[in-house]
Formats: structure tokens, sequence, C-alpha cells
């Protein structure tokens, strides 16, 4: 053989090479990224290719599949009572993705999980049956909180402060997550995404809406001060002027009640009447600093708070001045809170000053009921207050329901603490206020219990009529009687 064909011999066996080089590497690296690209039509025809997995409410399923016509997408979810379950669920969409439980446990809803996996499909290459999630939602809760908000904006929360399940979590106005989950649902995702800004229904106002507490927010003052041996029970009178001077100004703080016995009051007259002076001056007394640390202990400024979905940031504010201060003592100024954070406060008070980790899920688990993952109730727990703190403040939360600014809560033959709030909307308070309830309520008989916080944005009410007694309580009051089963 001559030099020239060996020469053209070495250079062809070097390009073979290069080809199954570059053959090996398409297949083996590229071609897996190509196959999980999300653009992939063949990974969406996969995903709908059998029915999905269902998301479960005390044992039965709150969603389905449906089979499709003239679509390679087989099958498309659809949601019984979909607008009762939109904020636990989300949606998903054969065009627009998926939001929440939906999203998160996606591919265990439609058998892409590899937890699915059995011996049997590996050998195979068999698509897995699609697992289920299963919440910690009680029915009658859920019901019993949308019923009650009606046609309102608002949101409400249910926590089982023992073992930290949420038991119902509601945003009206709602909508219902079958209206856009086809390939034909273009002009129902257009109405729902060109409502305006403060109105729309896909938001949910439970857990990713944080607004300002207003009064509600006095619980956790009220801790801060009692924690911080500023005074020594909730029975001591404070040294509280009425109305009380905010710090550096000449801005004076009435009470919404300017007849209420607010000078010098006790934390517990001070909730009762809710009384902004007292906690006005508590909050500058204590500082910006223990007011934020407090807050913080509850959840606060934090934004890795997952249910498992996760809620937006609750915001106790930094950089105060001391009137400033004094204002986020009656929950205004910066101070934003969703009614999941709301809850929690009374979820720890009521579980004597520890607060479990909240959780919307229980279980997840494959086809045949095998457990894939267990959210173990009271995980995560951890002290927020000493157990004589969250005694005091229970105490001083029954008055405000049985003498005080909360009695639309009452549950008859059930313990029931609460805190009403009224909170300022707008520049100058020139909007509608926000009207809020959280509070708590125990059953000694049957030793069922219940934390619940509701938010009402907006029910059309006449500004002299928004109050959280009014609006935010009996909401409040009917999610209770159907926890304790009443």
């Amino acid at each position: 053989m001559n030099k020239t064909i060996r020469h053209a011999a070495a250079f062809c066996l070097l390009l073979v090479l290069a080809l199954l080089v570059r053959v090996t590497w398409v297949q083996a690296y590229e071609g897996k990224a190509l196959a999980n690209d999300k653009n992939n039509r063949r990974n969406v025809v996969a995903q709908y290719a059998q029915p999905l997995g269902n998301i479960i409410v005390a044992g039965s399923p709150v969603t389905g599949s449906k089979k499709t016509e003239g679509s390679d997408l087989a099958y498309k979810r659809t949601y019984t009572d979909g607008k009762l379950y939109a904020a636990v669920t989300g949606f998903r969409s054969q065009v627009y993705g998926a939001t929440q439980l939906e999203g998160i446990y996606g591919k265990i809803l439609d058998g892409t999980d590899d937890r699915l996996r059995t011996p049997s499909d590996l050998l195979t290459g068999r698509t897995p049956r699609p697992g289920n999630v299963v919440t910690t939602i009680d029915p009658a809760v859920q019901r019993a909180a949308y019923q009650a908000l009606g046609d309102s904006k608002g949101a409400a929360v249910a926590i089982d402060p023992k073992s930290g399940r949420i038991l119902g979590m509601v945003s009206t106005p709602s909508y219902d997550p079958s209206t856009i989950s086809g390939q034909a649902d273009g002009a129902a995702w257009q109405r729902l995404n060109g409502q305006e800004e403060e109105d729309k229904a896909m938001t949910n106002r439970a857990m990713r809406q944080p607004l300002p507490p207003g009064s509600t927010f006095k619980l956790v003052v009220a801790s801060a001060a009692l924690e911080n041996g500023l005074y020594g029970s909730v029975d001591v009178p404070t040294s509280s002027p009425d109305p009380y001077t905010l710090p550096g100004t000449r801005t004076v703080l009435h009470n919404e009640n300017r007849s209420a016995p607010c000078e010098n009051a006790s934390l517990r007259t001070a909730l009762k009447y809710s009384c902004n002076n007292v906690f006005a001056k508590l909050a500058v007394d204590l500082g910006q600093d223990k007011v934020r640390a407090m807050a913080e202990r509850f959840g606060f400024n934090t934004d890795e708070l997952d249910v498992p979905v996760r809620a937006y940031e609750s915001v106790y504010p930094t950089g105060l001045d001391k009137a400033q201060t004094a204002l986020t003592g009656i929950g205004q100024f910066d101070v934003t809170a969703t009614p999941l954070q709301m809850a929690m406060v009374s979820a720890a008070l009521a579980n004597g000053g520890e607060l479990a980790a909240p959780h919307l899920v229980s279980e997840v688990t494959g086809a045949g009921g095998d457990v894939l993952e267990k959210h173990g109730d009271g995980a995560g727990t951890k002290r927020i207050v000493s157990e004589r703190t969250a005694e005091q403040l229970r105490s001083a939360m029954v008055t405000v329901v049985e003498d005080g600014t909360g009695t639309n809560a009452r549950v008859p033959g059930a313990e029931v603490g609460g805190k009403t709030g009224t909170a300022q909307h707008g520049v100058a308070n020139s909007k509608t206020p926000y009207a809020w309830f959280t509070s708590y309520a125990k059953d000694s008989s049957t030793g069922k219990e219940v934390a619940v916080a509701v938010l009402v944005e907006d029910s059309g009410a006449a500004r002299s009529e928004v109050s959280g007694n009014g609006l935010a309580a009996p909401v409040a009051q009917k999610m209770m009687e159907a926890a304790l089963d009443r």
C-alpha cells in the first residue's frame, strides 16, 4: 500500500471515529436534553396520554380526567366543585401550565415521577400509573368558608393548632379551573387575566396577597410586651395616655371608640376595646427591634414558608423612626400579612405558645396506595412564646369575643378567643378599609380545636359598616362551627 492510500485510509478512519463520537454525544447527552425540553411536544403528549392522578379531599377526588376529541392530547383535567377548591388545587392546563398543588406534584399526577416506576415498568419501558396527592382539607370547613365569604372579595384560612393541618383555604372571587384546562380555552384565559389587577380571581388571597393586618397585629405586640417583661400580666395597667401623640410629631392617634376606657388600660382591656393608644405606645416602649423579633418568631419576614405551595412573605419593616414604630404597633405603616400568617399567630397561642408547621398535604401516594411522601402532623413544631404568655393572651382573646369587639364569633358551648382588625386602605385611608378577624376555638368535650383568620377586602358594604366584627368574624364563626362539628 503506497503512502497516499495509507494517509487516505487514516483520514477516513478519523472521520468515522469522529462521527461515532458525535453520534454517541447526541444520543447520550443532547438526546436526553432534547427529550426533556419543555418545548418537546412528545413530552406533553406523554403527560396527557392517560387519565391523570387526583388531588384528594377527605378520601374523595376533587379532580378528574376527561377524554378529549380531535387532539393528540388524549385526556384533560377536570375539577369537581372547581371554584370551591381552586385555592387548594390551583389549575392544570394543556396550554398554560400548572400552579399550586397541580404544579408542585405535576410529575406525580401525570405518572412521570421516577418514584412511581416499578421493576416491570423499567423492563418494559411502560409509563407508570399516576399517583395521588392527599390533602389535609376538611370539606365542611372549606364549604363553610366559601359560602360565608359569598360575593365578598377576601380570603380565609383554618389550621389545626396541634397538627398544623390546613383544614380550609378559600379565596374569593374564585374561578373554575376546568374552564382553562383544555387547548381551546383561550377566551376563558383572557377573561380571567383581563380582570382589574385587584379583582383577579386567580390570585390566591389566602397566602399570596399580603395586606395591612390592622389591629389583629396587636396580638404580636402584646406577645412581645409579655415576653420581654414590659408587663407581668394582661391585667396590669399600662402607662398609656389617651389620645396618644406619635413621638416627634403633632399627629394625635385616636381610638375608634373614643368613649372606650383606653387610658392606662391593661392589655386585656386594650385588646377588648382595640385601644390604638396602648399598642402604639407599647411598640415604641419595646422598640422596633423587639417587635420585629417577635413578628419574625411568628413567621414574618421569611420568604420560605412552603405548605408546600410557597406563601408570599408577610413583612415587618426595618429602618423605622419612633412615629413609624408606633404605627406598626397597630398593624399599619408598612406591616403586611397574609391570612395564613395571621392564622399562624392564633394557632401558636392556641397551642400553648408552640407553632406546628402548617401543611396542606398529608401524603403523596402511588396508584396502588403506597406512600411516597408523608408529611407528619406536628412536624417542625417550635416554641414561639412561653406557655404562660399564650395562656394570658388566650384569656384576653376570650374576653374580646365574650364581651368586646368580637362577639359575632361566639360558638355556643366552645371556648372562642379572637381579635378584630380594621386596616386602613389607600392614601389617607381614602379607600374602603380591610376587615380582619383572627381567632381560635376549642371544644373541651371532644378535644377538637381550630385557628382561623379571615380577611374581607371588599364586601360592597358602606364604609361606615366595615369592621372586623361585622364582616370577618361571622365568616370565622361559621368555619369554627364546622371544624368543631357543631
